[in-house]
């Protein structure tokens, strides 16, 4: 994506920044150019904002932080149940939307349209669900009452693999539990973004309690919140790296954080798994978004007694995939988000060939696709130190590593920094369980491929984050603690 200095100013075909309740255009007037990536068209031209930008979208949050907490959790709940209605209503037009600047398949983005609403209403359910507590001080003479408020104005960052959710996710308990927001959508996917502000919006949001804005300049725009003395909160989804970068701005002030951060996502069979559901599990985990999701399958571990029957079938379905634009209804696996996802991935591949593994099955890409395709791949004899195994792929390729010992594959399973999903196939439960509490991970999927839901604390350990999405534990990261030492002489 680049600026449109040079070329036509899609004009008025230009999505505007949304601050304060309403859309307005960069102060400078650059614009940004959404494609899309599955025929490298251009979709639409999106005001390009900048620091003076990022400011006001803070003020506006600051401004309109009194109303919002101050208005009762009933009142609340029923926005954010009218919002969700008003999505589903509009599920196909928002899909669409997705695709088209997204590129991933039309069903994926129907699930995600979907996916996305449960947000809404579980938080809509939470709201009025308040906590607290009251009692005796053990010492007596005083009578102890703990609540909690809204943490403030609240600084969200989103990645572009999924545009709704990973939206919803955020806005959705912080508007919840009280606060004002200022949102940065990732620079490929800013038109979701800004489609939802303004159905918030629509279904009762003050101005100014959701702000959104497109930038090319992430950095100075998101520093530019992290400096302002309103901002008392960051939620932040992507890289590891970029999230390192963001804990360390945020000390500065001692902002409170929330970040999800990468994965690297281990998928083990056991030699009693039920293959079958196995392989089915396996097409979830690894090729929902063609692989472009923090908690797909990256590495499968496979043990040696099932690896051949297992490799078969998982291989003939991965070889049968279509590979196409998002919006045909035969095709399972779109394009990726950019070239540069293109060349990385198939820079792993090379590598991990090179270092002795071997393609077993791979899809058709077709002749006449324009955009940024990759096949889908199934390589064995995969290593631990293979790039396969100890980088996220983000993409639809699925290395096989094969097993024997469970004390071994532990040790390899858990040895990253990074611990968010994982994935567990055996018929004996107790089994799959006890393996699974000795995983290093946030998440575990037992007998099935997908772990994320609205109802349950999406976060992962070590350097996969910090913090929980969803769930009470979603409401609480946008709530601070306070409490009141009565005298009771």
């Amino acid at each position: 994506m680049t600026h449109a200095e040079n070329g036509p100013r899609f004009r008025p075909g230009t999505t505007r920044i949304w601050i304060d309740g309403a859309g307005r255009d960069a102060s400078d007037g650059r614009e940004l150019v959404v494609t899309d990536p599955g025929s490298g068209e251009v979709v639409a031209g999106v005001a390009d904002g900048d620091v003076a930008e990022a400011r006001a979208a803070v003020a506006a949050a600051a401004s309109a932080l009194q109303g919002w907490a101050a208005t009762s959790p009933r009142a609340r709940s029923g926005i954010l149940m009218e919002a969700f209605g008003r999505l589903l209503a509009q599920a196909d037009r928002f899909a669409e939307l997705i695709v088209r600047e997204n590129g991933k398949t039309l069903a994926d983005a129907a699930g995600e349209v979907s996916y996305s609403a449960e947000f809404l209403r579980w938080f809509a359910e939470e709201c009025v669900r308040t906590e607290g507590e009251y009692g005796a001080s053990p010492a007596g003479g005083t009578r102890t009452i703990v609540t909690s408020r809204p943490v403030g104005v609240a600084a969200l960052v989103t990645p572009w693999n999924f545009p709704a959710a990973m939206v919803l996710r955020k806005v959705a308990p912080a508007l919840a539990a009280g606060c004002t927001v200022v949102l940065k959508p990732a620079e490929e996917t800013p038109l979701t973004a800004l489609a939802l502000a303004e159905l918030l919006h629509e279904a009762g949001v003050p101005a100014g309690v959701v702000n959104v804005l497109p930038t090319s300049n992430a950095p100075d725009v998101v520093a530019t919140w992290l400096d302002s003395r309103e901002v008392r909160a960051i939620s932040f989804t992507g890289s590891t790296h970029v999230g390192r970068t963001l804990l360390g701005h945020a000390a500065q002030r001692v902002v409170n954080t929330s970040m999800e951060l990468g994965g690297n996502a281990p998928f083990v069979v056991f030699d009693d798994a039920d293959v079958d559901a196995a392989v089915a599990g396996a097409m979830t985990a690894k090729f929902r978004n063609g692989g472009q999701a923090c908690t797909a399958a990256n590495r499968l571990y496979v043990h040696a007694d099932v690896v051949e029957e297992f490799t078969v079938k998982f291989g003939a379905e991965v070889a049968a995939l279509r590979i196409g634009h998002g919006l045909e209804p035969t095709t399972d696996v779109g394009p990726l988000i950019a070239r540069k996802a293109v060349d990385g991935v198939r820079s792993l591949i090379a590598r991990a060939v090179a270092a002795g593994a071997r393609v077993t099955h791979q899809s058709a890409v077709p002749d006449h696709l324009a955009g940024h395709f990759v096949p889908a791949t199934v390589l064995r004899d995969v290593t631990a130190a293979s790039p396969l195994v100890q980088e996220e792929i983000f993409g639809p390729v699925a290395a096989i590593v094969t097993w024997q010992d469970e004390s071994a594959v532990l040790d390899e399973v858990n040895d990253t920094e990074f611990g968010l999903a994982s994935y567990v196939y055996s018929r004996d439960l107790k089994r799959a369980l006890k393996f699974a509490e000795r995983l290093e991970a946030g998440m575990v999927g037992i007998n099935r491929g997908v772990v994320s839901d609205p109802s349950a604390p999406f976060g992962g350990m070590k350097q996969s984050g910090i913090g929980r999405e969803g769930a009470r534990a979603g409401l609480r990261e946008f709530r601070e603690v306070q409490y009141f030492s009565v005298d009771w002489s």
